[in-house]
Formats: C-alpha cells, sequence, structure tokens
C-alpha cells in the first residue's frame, strides 16, 4: 500500500499520528476532523495515499461512500445535534482541499449552525470533547452492526 511519509493522513492511517478513530477497515479509515464545522464532523480517508479523487480506485471511492452512509446513520443516532448531514469531498486546491490525500467529510448539521460553504469552519474543541464525541459515534456505529 502506497503512502507518502510528509502526508498527516496517511500517518494516521498508520498509526503514527494521533485521531479520534471511529471506524478502520483495510480500506479506509474515519476519524473526528480536528477543526469540525459542528461536533462529530469526520474525515473518511483511504489507507492508500490518493492525492485526489481521480486518483482514487472505483472500489475504495465506494468504500468511502458506504462508509460516510453508515457514519450518517450513526451520526443521526449517536445523540449529537444531527438534523441533516452535509457530505463534502472538495478535489483540488481550487476546491480548497488543503490536505493532498482524498477524503470526504461527514458532518451534522441543524438549523442555526451557522455553516455556509464560505468562512472559516472549526471550533476548536478540547481532545476530550473530540473523545467525547467519538466515544459517541463509536457506540452507534457497533449498535448499527449489530442489527445488520
Amino acid at each position: 500500500m502506497s503512502s507518502d511519509p510528509d502526508c498527516v493522513f496517511c500517518r494516521i492511517a498508520a498509526g503514527e499520528a494521533p485521531a479520534t478513530v471511529v471506524h478502520s477497515d483495510d480500506t479506509v479509515v474515519a476519524f473526528l476532523d480536528i477543526d469540525p464545522v459542528t461536533p462529530g464532523h469526520t474525515l473518511v480517508v483511504p489507507r492508500a495515499h490518493r492525492p485526489s479523487l481521480a486518483d482514487l480506485d472505483e472500489r475504495t471511492g465506494a468504500r468511502m461512500f458506504e462508509v460516510a452512509r453508515r457514519l450518517a446513520a450513526a451520526l443521526r443516532a449517536s445523540g449529537l445535534r444531527c438534523e441533516g448531514v452535509n457530505l463534502f469531498l472538495a478535489d483540488g486546491e481550487a476546491a480548497s482541499q488543503e490536505v493532498f490525500h482524498a477524503h470526504l467529510h461527514v458532518f451534522p448539521r441543524y438549523g442555526g449552525d451557522g455553516f455556509e460553504l464560505r468562512g472559516r469552519w472549526g471550533s476548536n474543541p478540547t481532545p476530550e470533547e473530540l473523545e467525547e464525541a467519538g466515544a459517541r459515534i463509536r457506540s452507534a456505529l457497533a449498535a448499527t452492526d449489530a442489527d445488520a
């Protein structure tokens, strides 16, 4: 599996950098964004270094969206405030991609959350706040798995 030692997402996927992981399998890893739009904002990234959407093979891209769909259901069931869900993938610098490792944002939305597709994202939560949200999402994912 290819990786880039200078890529923070590659280091997270390899377990070499800290992250609040809520899902992990052979193809993708999902973890909480450290500068979230809303509590529960999660990133789904391929384990292999793939800088852009065009670099993703069909199987990996499909897996990213399968996991995002499950995360959306988990967010709704987690107890975190979630009246809707956005999926967002920025592909390229002009699309505001900041980390050049393909990644899919999954974040809960609610009326008055203040998010717009312009301006600054994030609320700078503490590591404890991230872990609390991560625990809720992991629990909801486990419950969804048990129902399947």
